[in-house]
This record gives structure tokens, sequence and C-alpha cells, in this order.
């Protein structure tokens, strides 16, 4: 994997680059669409492709690893091969899932041992299977295996917590680099800057993992509750140490406005299910406020869900019609819904590269921000 910047906006810290791998390129400032079970919600690969215009997708090891399972996936030629993307795919280690397994789990210093939630059946994850799962499952980018840390979480344990994800972080990549990828193409391995809200604990955090020169970087542990502003400050913090020239990837990060304020604060890469989540519950965002399609005022309103998205996305449909399948429970309405979020973030970060490298990112994104987080 190779990671070129391109372009710094100079009023923030916003930077346009691209990451390249063995499946094709991403231009950076990147949103990823979450397809945790193998498939984007609602959504086909095609529609990915040329509606979406996604150029990376997610995985999760947890739930690919329960289901389909790995002898499937294997003898299938990896993940790629199974669900027919072609193009990038980065899987999560599987950490954030087994933290929200909450009295399901027990984490040791070994790994973690946990129950499915499909039927209850009992597995181990340790920081050298979660490496083996990842290189069954192909993806171009893996995570390492972190323990995610909850909000509010006192000092101690977040110290703890941090010391052993370092730990951890060691045993992945002694595995990963004596092991081999298995199809063909190579995987690189970003290691998880955690230590919650603490700022000396992310400072160290930040400095340890950078310590090993991995080809990029994530943060985690934020999103999970903690206001806005403890997110921001951890990032701004963390992406003054993590190096400049590798991509950083921020974890399961966010609304439309979440994502301007951190690609101000130099974050590359990002992941949410979010768009997908709320757009089958009738939630839609766009360039000019978010709408409620369940709302009786879209019933007679005939015109195209974001009109400003003309050229980028399919405004074929209007917000009557997406309501009356919303409210009738119509499985399309969940599709329309779901790519027409996706569109929207895929539109966002594009736009944002665009004045990254037009040099007028910050005035722009403070235009936009009081329009995304309006309700219409």
């Amino acid at each position: 994997m190779d990671f070129k910047l391109q372009a710094e906006d100079t009023k923030s810290k916003a930077r346009a680059g691209v990451v390249t791998t063995d499946h094709g390129e991403i231009e950076t400032p990147i949103f990823m669409p979450v397809g945790t079970a193998g498939t984007v919600k609602a959504v086909h690969q095609r529609e990915l492709k040329e509606d979406v215009k996604a150029e990376i997708i997610l995985g999760n090891t947890y739930h690919l690893y329960l289901r389909p399972g790995l002898d499937v996936l294997e003898s299938a030629g990896g993940l790629h091969k199974f669900n027919g993307w072609d193009k990038p795919i980065l899987t999560d280690s599987g950490g954030y899932q087994v933290y929200s397994l909450k009295d399901r789990r027990k984490i040791t210093e070994e790994g973690v041992k946990f129950q499915s939630h499909i039927d209850g059946s009992k597995h181990n994850f340790t920081p050298e299977s979660v490496m083996d799962i990842q290189r069954t499952i192909g993806a171009d980018i893996i995570m390492a295996f972190d323990e995610c840390t909850p909000y509010p979480c006192d000092r101690k344990y977040a110290r703890e917590s941090m010391e052993m994800t370092h730990r951890w972080l060691k045993r992945c990549c002694d595995r990963f680099d004596a092991t081999e990828p298995k199809y063909g193409y190579s995987q690189a391995l970003f290691p998880i800057v955690q230590g919650s809200t603490y700022h000396d604990l992310r400072e160290q955090s930040a400095e340890a993992i950078a310590s090993f020169d991995r080809e990029g970087n994530a943060i985690g542990g934020l999103s999970v509750g903690e206001p806005a502003e403890m997110m921001y400050a951890s990032t701004d913090l963390v992406c003054n140490i993590l190096p400049k020239d590798k991509p950083r990837y921020l974890m399961g990060v966010g609304t439309p406005e979440n994502i301007l304020e951190c690609i101000a604060l130099g974050i590359d890469m990002f992941d949410c299910v979010m768009p997908t989540r709320n757009a089958r519950h009738g939630l839609l965002f766009t360039s000019e406020g978010i709408i409620n399609i369940k709302n009786e005022k879209w019933a007679k309103d005939f015109s195209a869900i974001d009109p400003n998205l003309a050229g980028y996305v399919d405004v074929a449909y209007s917000k009557a019609y997406l309501r009356h399948l919303i409210k009738s429970n119509e499985m399309l309405g969940s599709q329309i819904a779901s790519v027409h979020n996706l569109s929207f973030y895929l539109w966002l970060v594009k736009e944002a590269r665009a004045h990254i490298q037009a040099g007028d990112f910050a005035s722009w994104k403070n235009q936009m921000i009081p329009k995304l987080t309006k309700r219409l």
C-alpha cells in the first residue's frame, strides 16, 4: 500500500491524497460504506460503484468469522471473490463488536473469550488469531486487535486498556509479518490509537503506534457517546502526532458535520453505519439539511430528494414517492434511501477534496456546516 499527499489547506489541517492498493486507488478524504457482513445493507455492488461511487468498503472480522465462516470465504478465494467487489476492502478487527457484547465476553491479556450472538457458541480471539482471520478474509487494509474502551471510562481502566492494546499490537505485527497474504495481493496493517478522552494517554498511544511504522494509522475509541467537542479535541491532539506521510483513519465517525470538522483536523478516512441505518428509518442527509421523509409535509412534494446533487446521484425519485415507499414498508424505500445517503456522503467528501485542492476548504466548510445540521 502507498499513500501520496497531494494538497494541504492553508487555513486548516485538511489534506487531499491518494491511497494506492492492489485493488485500486482511493482518493482522500474518503468515506467508506460499512458492509459488516460482506454487504452494504440494501445496496447492490453495482449501485455502490455507479451511483454511490464508493472507492472502498468495509467488512467486519467478527461477523464474517461467525457467518459465513472462514472455510466458505477461503474456498471462495477471499471476500472480494465472495461478494463480487473488485475494489479495495478494509476489515475491522472485531474489537468494537467484542466490546459491545458486554456480558458475553471476557477480556484477558491473552485475548477475548466470547459467545456468539447468533447461537451462543464459545470462541476465542487473540491478536494472532485475528491476524490469521483477516488474512483469510483477504481485505486490502486490516486492523490491529484492540480493546475499545467505553465512555465514560475511569483513567485507571483507560490506561491499563491502552497499554494492553499496545502489547496486543506488538503481537499483531509479529504475526502479520510472519505470515503471507493468501490470494496473491498485498495487505496493509493499521494500528489503532486508544486512550479514551484523556489527552496524555492519547498522546502516549499516538506516539506508541507511530513507532511501529506501519502503512497507515487509525484512531479508535471515539464516537462512543462522548460530546463532539471531546472527540474533536482528541482527534486534533492525535493528528498532531501521527506522521503526515501516512493515512489517518478515524473509526466509526460520523455525521456529515463530524466528518467536515475532522477533515479540517487532518483525518483522511472515515466509516460509519449512520447513512444506511438512518436511511432505513427514513432520515435523509442532503446538501440543504436533514429530512425526516416520514413527515406529512413531504406527502405532495414531487421535487427530487436533493436537486443540488443532480449529475452526481440519481434524482429521478421524488420526496413524495420515497415517503410513500417508507411509510408502506416497501423494501425499495430502504434501498433508495440508502443509496441516496451514501451518495450524499461520498459527494460531501469529494467536494471537500476539491475545495482542499482549490485552497478554500476552510471557508467552504464554515458555510456548509450550518446547512448540514439544519432540520428541514
